[in-house]
């Protein structure tokens, strides 16, 4: 697959995944600084790990919650938690996720993702009303 296919269907899943707001929001605000990185994890994330068959969307999209969750990614971790309502994801099965966090990377990766987790549902409750 060319680099431009790649950079097309990861754009693709990207919005699918993250909202299309978001990554319009993105694409705004980049810079010649990180126009390269982007690129390079559209193609790369995006457009040859997400677009795989292996696994559907949403458990991957589960992996990759509990990963950023175990490094203490909260940046990224607060996103990925919004964009669940794209993928899925339930907030019954992330407190699972986040359960085996808690187990298999500790009790303040848990903790923190835990309370992430409900600053960002109260957000999105709050964006509904």
């Amino acid at each position: 697959m060319s680099s431009e296919n790649r950079y097309d269907q990861g754009m693709a899943m990207r919005k699918s995944v993250l909202g299309a707001e978001h990554v319009a929001r993105a694409e705004t605000n980049k810079t010649d600084f990180d126009t390269d990185f982007q690129r390079i994890i559209t193609e790369g994330a995006w457009g040859s790990i997400w677009t795989r068959a292996g696994i559907d969307k949403k458990t991957r999209h589960m992996v990759t919650l509990a990963i950023i969750a175990a490094l203490g990614k909260n940046d990224e971790l607060a996103m990925h938690i919004r964009a669940t309502r794209n993928t899925g994801v339930t907030p019954e099965e992330l407190r699972e996720v986040f359960l085996q966090v808690l187990i298999y990377a500790g009790a303040p990766a848990a903790n923190s993702a835990f309370g992430i987790a409900k600053r960002v549902f109260k957000e999105l409750e709050n964006e509904g009303k």
